[in-house]
């Protein structure tokens, strides 16, 4: 049997942790991915896309998130 990692887990939590760790918290502090560190921001569009719908993290209209 193959094991396939749960890559939607795995980028949700590197996203939350890195937006957390560098203080984006609110609209104001707000950061894009390439700021708060996350390696390969554009990478995986439609898991981030998924985290903005389900509320997970909010994106402000000039493109940076929080969480």
């Amino acid at each position: 049997m193959a094991f396939f990692p749960p890559i939607p887990l795995i980028r949700k939590n590197t996203i939350v942790g890195k937006l957390k760790a560098c203080g984006a918290v609110s609209e104001e502090t707000a950061k894009t991915l390439a700021e708060a560190g996350v390696i390969n921001p554009d990478g995986f569009r439609k898991i981030t896309e998924r985290l903005v719908e389900t509320g997970s993290i909010r994106r402000t209209s000039d493109g940076k998130y929080y969480v």
